[in-house]
């Protein structure tokens, strides 16, 4: 029974591996032609971005009043 285990496992790198690299090249391939799309994608991102650093700034400004509100010491040493 031993001796089956390294061809298994071996097996299933080979194929897990290969199986992989195919999706990579794949995906690669496919995104040489989606460069139209770039633009989008782009701005998309940048108003996410945005988004998010909006956020966490009402975040910081929200959880200042509160320790203004509660009396908080936000000195530093």
């Amino acid at each position: 029974m031993m001796e089956w285990i390294p061809i298994v496992l071996v097996t299933f790198k080979v194929l897990v591996l290969g199986t992989g690299m195919f999706f990579a090249i794949k995906w690669h391939y496919d995104q040489g032609k989606k460069a139209t799309e770039k633009r989008a994608v782009l701005r998309a991102s940048g108003k996410v971005a945005a988004v998010f650093v909006l956020s966490l700034l009402g975040l910081v400004l929200v959880t200042y009043v509160l320790a203004r509100v509660l009396d908080l010491d936000l000195t530093f040493p």
